[in-house]
């Protein structure tokens, strides 16, 4: 049976970190309609005063951070001691679990910059988990051709027999960077039972196999339960994220850039943040 939508949001302009100003696809007010995701923003821009003020030192705990690039590069550094670089093409993926305090800085190219963040909840259990880093280059993300058309980058997640780089994560997450040729279509099965969204990119298309309505750029396709996804190219290139993930089905306490459990938890955190104990050894 394939999955019909549910909602469509258009993505809204918000202002994060030190002043960049982003579009906001879903967040807070969203919870917990797409459990286990909690928040993504899209922070494409030809303008530098758009994001070069970056995300100076801030905590996280209870999330991971999954930050896909498209553009530009992002400088990070963090409590554990690490420091890299991504650029075009590139992933990070971060582990906050216990606790850790980073700063994510963009420096554009030709004054462009563009990608996502995806903050994905963590289960009660693995909440006070070790943080952990990981970096994954533009060369390691394998890219399919599923049909004729059809191109998909495979972050996390498994098509036509090929596995994303993206492995022994906590929870099961399919993230996938589709581009369909105009007039193309592409059908993918996603476990009964787990939360699908698609966030277009670039192009518009159709999103139920009735094609009922056209959905372009900076537009959340949220879908119902279901076996599969059908979704088809306008008279353009259509190219869209389409992830998927096991919910967690938990009670979400959130306040900025910690999730938890209970207002409990979440105001530990904070008070260990300021009395300096948030970082555990």
């Amino acid at each position: 049976m394939n999955r019909k939508i549910d909602k469509i949001l258009k993505s809204q302009p918000t202002i994060e970190g030190a002043g960049v100003n982003l579009k906001r696809a879903f967040g807070y007010d969203e919870v917990p309609l797409l459990d286990p995701f909690l928040l993504l923003d899209d922070f494409r821009s030809d303008d530098p005063d758009d994001y070069i003020a970056g995300f100076p030192w801030h905590p996280h705990r209870g999330i991971e951070t999954v930050t896909y690039m498209l553009e530009g590069r992002v400088e990070h550094g963090d409590s554990m001691g690490n420091k890299g670089i991504i650029g075009a093409g590139d992933v990070q993926w971060m582990t906050a679990g216990s606790g850790i305090i980073h700063q994510e800085m963009p420096k554009g190219s030709n004054g462009r910059m563009g990608g996502f963040q995806l903050w994905v909840n963590l289960p009660s259990r693995h909440k006070m988990m070790d943080p952990s880093y990981r970096e994954v280059k533009n060369e390691q993300i394998p890219e399919v051709l599923k049909d004729k058309g059809v191109t998909i980058r495979i972050i996390s997640g498994e098509v036509n027999n090929k596995r994303g780089p993206v492995r022994d994560i906590v929870v099961d997450i399919e993230y996938l960077d589709i581009t369909l040729e105009n007039g193309t279509e592409f059908e993918h099965t996603i476990k009964k039972g787990y939360r699908v969204f698609a966030y277009v990119i670039e192009g518009s298309g159709y999103f139920d196999p009735e094609k009922k309505r056209n959905i372009g750029r900076e537009n959340l396709v949220i879908f119902k339960d279901g076996n599969d996804v059908k979704i088809a190219a306008n008279d353009r290139i259509l190219r869209f994220l389409l992830i998927s993930g096991k919910p967690i089905g938990e009670p979400v306490a959130w306040g900025g850039p910690i999730v938890m459990n209970t207002q409990e938890e979440l105001q530990l955190a904070f008070d260990e943040y300021r009395n300096g104990t948030f970082i555990k050894e």
